[in-house]
């Protein structure tokens, strides 16, 4: 049994003909065919014009006939001309022709081609000119009746009488431009500041907390000062920089810094004034700005330009939109209690909406800044790019220009990817959050300002209550300290000063408003269950203050921070945090017969993002594929089935990821009330502190729960057991009054 083979050979590839392969002459454009000639024409034609309009006898026969006469070298150009063209069409078709000249007469090529193609393009310039002035002194001197060479500078004379009408024209059309450039230059002002280094006394010792990044910095303007170093080696120095991370952690304070330890002029670009609402203003401004920084880097030797907030001009129409919104006023401030990370899961997944179109910079500007930062680099001055070009000279290349461009965002992801590669941004810098040794670094620099009493183990504590806190937070702190200092009469800051300052910037000044007396014992018993269940289950995070003082968007809330700079998260921490959210419900319905408020639904919601990713995402959960990945794929659909078949098998593994998670939730709630039965004294007792106090630091917090004596609150009281009798008839009490609607029957007591 034979085969025979279906595939075909391709065909194969010829390219272009190389000049020097070639067997013919290269073929002409029919314009460089007939130019010449259509020259000829037009001058032996106007000359006939001009003789029929100095003798209005004279007919076109005669006047054509006479001029064919007195003008018989025109018709010899011209069969010159034809001639010359003939023998370039023969050389294009036929290639032993074109082979002869090649052989015998090469050598007038050779000839030309040993002047280098430049001048050659000067010097046919110059003959064409020279064909084309002389033409015009025939046509003149048939007008004139002179000598053609009297009658070239007689034009002048003609052209100076009929300059006023020119001048007329010419200042209406100069009258109009100047109206639109007088707009476009005012629209363009504005958006750059610059700072020259005397102006500037910021210096790296000034910025606290980044020292990573510093000294990568530090490289580069290594570099800015001394190129050589890296260009001798066949380098190039490093022209862009881009700070990105959270708001306040210093990225614009580096920026100064990097100008002011260079001692290089210092450019300020706010790049929302390049969106105007006239199309071609940023593209000026990015013009006009490189036209700044060459002249500043000539003169200074290098210059410094920032831009802030880059997304605004760098920005593709991707960056997401819309914040994280607010609970609602009948729920505890639920996230407070919440690790940093299991916070952001929940927040992104409630409140972040989808990303919004609108490209940043407006239509060119971001083109134009991306042809700045790489271009071809043109050369400068009028002399060096016209006159010298005019003689025949090559302009003189462009210098090098010591430009550092430095770019801060908080949202890289919103940046065009051609503004991000080598070349332009060569560099990417994280500015994150301060770790702890450099939160103490920026304490003790912004302490070292004011007056204060902390001692070196305060400062210590501080860095370690206040985690993610950025410079600019630290910064509002110890100056809000100093206003309740000064308010209070003096003018050193103490402890008691920086931890009111701190509950004020995360709280928010409190409500000036009243609990009833039964809503206060269910706020309180509210936030009572998540303290106690966060002291009992979770080691990963400290709980930072509690209170039930009604801020602008919660009733009450238990606050935690990480004591220690984690960056790993585990199964049984997540578990934890869900223990803690969880409590709220399981507490109500325990502590309240069954029933519950709506405050418990921010924490429902935190409890079940966490689960969901546990389960569908982390491997965390009963199963172990990713959620993502089958949704991706479309797991399930048998075969690449129809739509409703992917319908189906799409509603069915959403179904079946929501009943694990909801028996994962159905456990954990379970543990939480037999964890809470099992502390229900120590529940008890710190809604009471709460009540009677309002608001409680962490280490009250842990005292009440522990029974022993804390900063403020002595917990020993909570762990006599007469006294928790008065704790429970007072929260049956409170029970019946909820029930009832009405007041409780006995007041808040009053521990010995």
């Amino acid at each position: 049994m034979s085969t025979t083979s279906n595939s075909a050979t391709p065909a194969q590839f010829v390219s272009r003909p190389r000049d020097t392969d070639r067997k013919t002459r290269i073929h002409l454009g029919m314009f460089d065919r007939l130019k010449f000639l259509i020259a000829f024409t037009i001058t032996f034609f106007v000359l006939v014009w001009s003789d029929m309009a100095g003798n209005p006898l004279l007919g076109f026969n005669d006047a054509l006939i006479e001029r064919t006469r007195s003008t018989w070298w025109i018709f010899v150009l011209a069969a010159i001309e034809i001639i010359r063209q003939i023998h370039f069409l023969i050389s294009e078709y036929a290639s032993p022709y074109h082979g002869f000249w090649q052989k015998y007469f090469a050598f007038v090529d050779k000839t030309l081609h040993r002047i280098s193609d430049w001048n050659r393009f000067r010097l046919s310039r110059a003959i064409k000119w020279l064909l084309f002035i002389a033409l015009l002194a025939v046509i003149l001197g048939a007008i004139y009746d002179e000598a053609p060479v009297r009658a070239l500078f007689l034009a002048p004379a003609a052209l100076f009488a009929a300059l006023p009408f020119i001048a007329q024209l010419m200042f209406a059309v100069v009258f109009i431009l100047i109206q639109f450039v007088a707009l476009f230059w005012f629209l363009s002002r504005g958006g750059i500041d610059t700072y020259f280094p005397d102006d500037i006394r910021t210096r790296f010792t000034d910025v606290w907390g980044q020292d990573h990044v510093l000294a990568r910095i530090r490289e580069n303007l290594m570099f800015l000062e001394r190129p050589e170093e890296i260009e001798k080696f066949g380098g190039y120095v490093p022209g862009g920089i881009l700070l990105w991370g959270p708001p306040g952690t210093g990225k614009t304070l580096m920026a100064e810094a990097m100008a002011g330890e260079t001692g290089k002029p210092f450019v300020f670009v706010d790049p929302g004034a390049f969106n105007n609402m006239f199309f071609g203003i940023g593209i000026l401004k990015v013009k006009s700005l490189f036209r700044k920084l060459r002249k500043l880097a000539l003169r200074y030797g290098g210059v410094v330009a920032f831009f802030d907030e880059a997304d605004a001009l760098g920005n593709r129409g991707l960056a997401p939109a819309g914040g994280i919104g607010r609970y609602s006023e009948n729920e505890c401030h639920g996230g407070n209690y919440l690790s940093p990370v299991s916070a952001n899961l929940v927040f992104r997944e409630k409140f972040m909406m989808g990303g919004a179109a609108g490209g940043g910079g407006g239509m060119g500007t971001l083109q134009a800044l991306l042809t700045e930062l790489s271009g071809l680099k043109k050369p400068r001055g009028f002399l060096n790019r016209v006159v010298r070009r005019t003689l025949g000279m090559r302009p003189k290349t462009p210098p090098k220009y010591r430009i550092l461009i430095v770019m801060a965002t908080n949202l890289p992801e919103a940046l065009d990817e051609a503004l991000l590669r080598p070349g332009r941004i060569d560099r990417m810098y994280r500015v994150g959050y301060p770790s702890k040794a450099g939160r103490i670094r920026t304490y003790e620099g912004y302490l070292a300002k004011v007056s204060h009493s902390l001692s070196p183990e305060e400062i210590d504590k501080l860095a370690t209550i206040t985690p993610y806190a950025t410079g600019a937070r630290i910064k509002d702190t110890i100056n809000e300290a100093l206003i309740y200092a000064i308010r209070s009469g003096r003018t050193t800051i103490t402890w008691p000063d920086v931890i009111k300052a701190k509950q004020l910037k995360e709280l928010g000044p409190p409500e000036d408003v009243e609990y009833i007396e039964r809503e206060r014992h269910a706020v309180a018993i509210h936030e009572a269950c998540h303290g106690v269940m966060a002291h009992v289950v979770r080691r990963h995070m400290m709980i930072d203050l509690a209170t039930i003082e009604k801020g602008s968007d919660y009733l009450g809330m238990v606050a935690s921070i990480p004591p220690d700079d984690q960056f790993t998260r585990w199964k049984s921490e997540y578990e934890a945090d869900i223990l803690v959210s969880l409590a709220s419900l399981a507490g109500e319905r325990m502590f309240f017969g069954g029933d519950n408020s709506s405050g418990v639904s921010g924490d429902l919601e935190s409890a079940t993002t966490i689960a969901s990713f546990m389960e569908g995402h982390w491997g965390m959960g009963s199963t172990v594929s990713s959620h993502a990945s089958n949704k991706r794929f479309e797991v399930g659909a048998p075969g690449g089935g129809g739509k409703e078949k992917r319908g189906d098998a799409a509603k069915e593994m959403r179904r079946s990821l929501a009943d694990r998670i909801e028996s994962n939730l159905a456990t954990l709630l379970n543990k939480a009330e037999k964890l809470l039965k099992e502390n229900r004294n120590q529940v008890l007792s710190l809604a009471h502190a709460l009540e009677v106090h309002k608001t409680l630091s962490g280490e009250d917090v842990a005292a009440v729960i522990d029974g022993v004596a804390g900063p403020i609150v002595d917990g020993r009281p909570y762990t006599k057991a007469k006294n928790i009798k008065i704790l429970e008839a007072y929260h049956e009490a409170a029970v019946r009054a909820h029930r009832d609607h009405n007041s409780p029957s006995i007041l808040l007591p009053e521990l010995q």
